[in-house]
């Protein structure tokens, strides 16, 4: 059931983007970076399967991808800048938004803005969340879409190389997209250690 229900996803998705073009990608990831539930894997491999086809310029897929990111990302920005921090811990528990993923993402945020920015875009569950935390501290708007951009870029990316590789094979799709997830996160881990290290150090010199 589940199989079948995801299968029926996805060929939509692959119909829409068809018919809708690079508009299509980009609409979708903006609702992906935002706090819609609507997860990256079902959109960006089935346009790489289109690329392979070519029928999509696989550059303009990433590309949109990445520029469907960034407005989501902008929109969670505003958003917690414009409604404020109990407006979104109250209406954004249907989405998942708890006080404790909220203020466990803020601590973080406080004092490492760029790097958790980055890092978290590359995170599944939590790289919807940060923008808030950069909303409400007012966190300079191009760091924010530099360190976003970034991160989303490197998993744009290799969502749609995968595409690209196993076409709309879906079983092959989750299994290379976690695969790609678990490397993710090993670097992340190396990534923050060695941003911990240096941060220690230049606190100390500083």
């Amino acid at each position: 059931m589940h199989t079948s229900l995801l299968g029926s996803i996805v060929t939509w998705i692959v119909n829409t983007v068809s018919v809708l073009g690079y508009w299509g990608i980009i609409a979708m990831m903006f609702l992906e970076s935002s706090f819609f539930p609507f997860p990256s894997e079902v959109v960006i491999p089935p346009a790489g399967y289109l690329a392979s086809q070519g029928r999509m310029n696989f550059s303009w897929v990433i590309i949109c991808g990445v520029l469907g990111s960034l407005l989501g990302a902008l929109f969670n920005y505003y958003l917690a800048l414009w409604l404020g921090r109990p407006f979104l811990l109250k209406f954004g528990k249907p989405f998942g938004l708890t006080e404790d993923k909220f203020e466990r993402a803020e601590e973080t945020f406080r004092t490492h803005g760029e790097i958790s920015t980055f890092v978290c875009r590359l995170l599944p569950v939590i790289r919807q969340y940060i923008s808030f935390p950069a909303g409400l501290a007012e966190m300079n708007l191009f760091r924010f879409l530099l360190f976003t951009g970034l991160g989303a870029g490197i998993w744009v990316t290799i969502l749609a190389y995968i595409g690209f590789l196993v076409g709309n094979n879906q079983h092959l799709i989750q299994a290379y997209s976690h695969k790609s997830l678990t490397y993710i996160v090993i670097a992340v881990v190396i990534l923050v250690a060695l941003y911990t290290v240096w941060h220690k150090k230049w606190r100390k010199r500083k």
